[in-house]
């Protein structure tokens, strides 16, 4: 490659699209770009947007008309917009930003290098690819701590739940083969990487359309013989949660009892509205399999408030469910009308007013199911991976098997000598601060 060309990245969303945009990265370095996180004085700013909701695609506008300005400051030469927003809102882009330049749907991530080239040459390449193709081998430039990456097992989603864009945006599901899978865990495992976040839309339909035997437990014994330490589990459906499955992460000692099983709602009605395929019946039984099997189980769920139908009588089913439960994490999110959905389309629509208030009510509901959880584990000694040194803190963070990076809680803790980050230590917890606990390490 002629031009060295200096090509900055900026990745909004989720941590699939992160890995999209680690292999666009890789992939511009091995075309001979300078690759940077800073979009100031480079010559290409490529944004990896996520277009799920209305909030992220605020969020992504405002990302465009933030390196738009630094275009007319004369900082960047040119940007190029790839992933779900472009994916969604095609013509949209081409008629109201004229400051993007081109565009990248997220079938074509690795058309990245002859993109940069077309734009650097005056061009304004659009690459719309097939959505529903899998990229297998791409390389990585991993971003994130050197002792935690993803792994992402498989594209796309065909669950086809009503409120959601995704398959439309992502293509079907398509489960990368058990021998690429492993392959990048093995290059992630001789890096040095000790917790592996396993990861995909779904990840427990992994290997059902392969139609060769392979399977998510399957996979995990495969995974648990690579030497990390923490293996955690990220979107696991309810409905095809196995006894083999079950069985096969209560007893490999290195996939964490961190379970993320998203729920939505516990209504029978909303749930099949939805188009989701379990009942509030089956959900408790799944609950309640899962912790006899593994008594120290963190459940984590995300949970919509406002749906279409959702009266004042089902969103308190809701907060009984939740007070029954105690699931340690939530995430609560107010319900996004999405053209395109079925959601969109159904009639009772709930007020927005109404649907923020509910949000909250469950927020406050859950905050204190944690507390009391928090409040509970006080005087345990439990394994953290020291994240370093947090000079605002005085002291330094880290995280249990309970905490995934960036959404859940950390554990602040003191320590006699220096504990490099990526390290393992046991930390005694004495009490509780904001949501986090603290300790103090055991000698």
């Amino acid at each position: 490659m002629d031009h060295r060309y200096k090509v900055a990245f900026v990745s909004l969303g989720c941590a699939k699209n992160l890995v999209n945009t680690e292999q666009m990265m890789a992939l511009c370095r091995e075309a001979g770009y300078e690759v940077t996180g800073d979009p100031a004085g480079a010559d290409v700013a490529v944004l990896n947007t996520c277009g799920f909701i209305e909030s992220a695609k605020s969020e992504a506008i405002d990302h465009i008309l933030e390196l738009a300005r630094l275009k007319d400051e004369g900082k960047l030469k040119k940007l190029l917009v790839a992933g779900c927003l472009t994916q969604r809102y095609r013509d949209d882009i081409r008629t109201e930003l004229p400051e993007v330049d081109g565009m990248l749907g997220t079938g074509s991530y690795t058309d990245v290098v002859t993109a940069v080239a077309e734009l650097m040459g005056g061009g304004h390449p659009e690459h719309f690819g097939d959505i529903h193709r899998t990229y297998e081998d791409g390389e990585r430039i991993v971003t994130t701590a050197s002792y935690t990456a993803f792994l992402k097992i498989a594209e796309g989603c065909s669950n086809g739940c009503a409120f959601c864009i995704i398959p439309k945006l992502r293509g079907r599901y398509r489960s990368r083969s058990l021998e690429s899978v492993l392959h990048e865990a093995r290059e992630l495992a001789d890096r040095g990487v000790k917790e592996l976040i396993v990861i995909a839309q779904d990840i427990t339909r992994y290997g059902l359309d392969l139609e060769d035997g392979t399977t998510l437990a399957g996979l995990l014994k495969e995974l648990c013989r690579l030497p990390f330490r923490w293996i955690r589990l990220h979107y696991l459906y309810p409905e095809v949660i196995t006894d083999e499955l079950i069985e096969t992460i209560a007893s490999e000692r290195k996939i964490l009892h961190y379970l993320d099983i998203p729920i939505q709602h516990c209504n029978d009605e909303i749930l099949a509205s939805m188009r989701r395929h379990t009942t509030k019946a089956e959900i408790e039984a799944l609950f309640a399999k899962l912790r006899a099997a593994m008594p120290d189980l963190v459940i984590r769920t995300s949970l919509i408030c406002g749906l279409p139908g959702e009266t004042e009588e089902k969103f308190e089913e809701l907060c009984d469910f939740l007070r029954e439960q105690k699931l340690q994490r939530a995430g609560v999110f107010q319900y996004s009308r999405e053209e395109g959905t079925l959601a969109a389309r159904m009639e009772d629509q709930v007020d927005d007013d109404v649907a923020r208030r509910r949000v909250e009510l469950l927020v406050d509901l859950q905050s204190r199911v944690m507390d009391e959880w928090n409040e509970s584990r006080l005087g345990e000694t439990v394994e953290v991976l020291c994240e370093g040194f947090d000079p605002q803190e005085g002291c330094y963070v880290g995280r249990t098997y309970a905490d995934s990076p960036e959404i859940d809680g950390r554990v602040l803790f003191t320590a006699g000598g220096v504990i490099p980050a990526g390290e393992f230590v046991y930390v005694r917890l004495t009490g509780v601060s904001d949501g986090d606990l603290t300790g103090e390490i055991e000698g």
